[in-house]
């Protein structure tokens, strides 16, 4: 069996905003990346203009397509050594209390899928390579709050879930790190009324995501640290007070 000596990222969910920049900061560091996602065109598109070829190979994947999450994973061209999940779909709480379809969407993406393909690669006991799982979670999913509380328990449900593989994997010396993000300057937040000074950017966010270290829980930004420890420790009574 021939061996890459490059290592290898798979990011599902490529398309986003932050896993095009962890692409770059991949390649950067010397790479291989095997990038999935469903809208391969804007990939290829993404791949030419910033010649990232032949370190990248775009691949197709589709979160809620769960049926064809193994036959994804026996394709990929290399096993990889660390795997970042990234895909996530989005509507307002107001859309996902009167339409079911959004809110199911919002736990297909963010939840099942997530739980689907990451549960295939991190059972293979036969990949050796692998040395790292990280998924993509918010600070909505620290605490239910009324303004967001739909999507917030998809991410609440995959932190969990992230917080358990973590130890299962432990004994095999694989990491897992969970990134609970605030708000991103990214096209799912186009259009939100939101604070200027708390938005990060999608480079800054990729920063976080390729140099994790060992610590489960990774948030991104020191006033994001600040607002996850209050969070944390808030009362019941003043959290119901927020928006």
């Amino acid at each position: 069996m021939e061996h890459n000596k490059a290592k290898t990222v798979l990011i599902l969910g490529a398309n986003s905003d932050v896993a095009k920049q962890c692409m770059k900061q991949y390649v950067q560091k010397g790479f291989s990346v095997m990038a999935a996602s469903r809208n391969i065109s804007s990939l290829e598109n993404f791949v030419r203009e910033n010649n990232l070829s032949p370190k990248v190979t775009v691949l197709s994947f589709d979160a809620v397509n769960f049926d064809a999450h193994q036959s994804l994973y026996d394709a990929l061209p290399a096993k990889p050594h660390i795997v970042v999940y990234a895909a996530g779909f989005l509507v307002d709480n107001e859309t996902a209390l009167k339409d079911f379809a959004g809110a199911r969407q919002m736990m297909m993406v963010n939840y099942m899928g997530a739980v689907s393909i990451l549960n295939i690669i991190a059972m293979d006991q036969e990949n050796k390579n692998l040395e790292r799982i990280i998924g993509l979670s918010s600070l909505s999913g620290v605490r239910g709050r009324k303004s967001n509380f739909v999507y917030g328990s998809t991410k609440a449900a995959f932190t969990t879930y992230l917080a358990g593989l973590r130890q299962e994997l432990a004994s095999r010396n694989i990491m897992v790190n969970a990134l609970v993000i605030g708000y991103i300057r990214t096209k799912i937040n186009a259009g939100l009324q939101l604070n200027e000074s708390l938005i990060m950017e999608p480079d800054y966010v990729a920063g976080s995501i390729v140099n994790a270290g060992n610590s489960f829980t990774i948030v991104p930004n020191f006033k994001w640290k600040i607002i996850y420890l209050i969070l944390k420790i808030l009362p019941e009574s003043l959290v119901a007070k927020l928006p």
